[in-house]
């Protein structure tokens, strides 16, 4: 097992509050994949308006957890950390499908697995499930790219 806590995780994305949406890393495998958690409460800011009725977390928030899980990933594969010089974009999403509503109280898990790497550019195979539920699933893209 290679857990990360959430202040390793801090260490390798860029996001603080309330743009970090994952809470530990339970494992990840170099060059392969990563399985992460995310904590859902009712404290989160998009759930005032998405909805105030039944409260949902937004799809593309949890498309953004799995790029994040991406993202860590590439970076302990890569055996690096991100610099205040560099960002890791998430570039593209294909065959995006939300099967499950994500509410208040879930525990979103994240598991990301590389496909391929080509010309600086990630592939991954992602899905988002609770309780053994899928929730969400879609191929994304990502690239690491200097900014100085």
């Amino acid at each position: 097992m290679n857990p990360l806590d959430i202040h390793k995780v801090m260490q390798h994305l860029p996001h603080r509050y309330p743009m970090l949406l994952l809470d530990r890393v339970l494992d990840y495998t170099k060059d392969e994949r990563l399985t992460a958690i995310k904590n859902v409460t009712i404290n989160e800011p998009f759930f005032a308006g998405h909805f105030p009725n039944r409260p949902v977390m937004p799809g593309v928030l949890i498309l953004e957890a799995m790029a994040q899980a991406c993202a860590v990933l590439s970076f302990r594969s890569m055996e690096a950390l991100p610099t205040e010089n560099s960002v890791y974009y998430f570039v593209g999403i294909d065959k995006a499908r939300f099967r499950r509503p994500v509410e208040p109280g879930d525990q979103l898990q994240l598991d990301v697995a590389i496909k391929r790497r080509m010309k600086g550019v990630w592939l991954f195979e992602g899905s988002a499930s609770v309780a053994g539920e899928l929730c969400a699933s879609a191929e994304l893209m990502c690239t690491y790219k200097d900014i100085a």
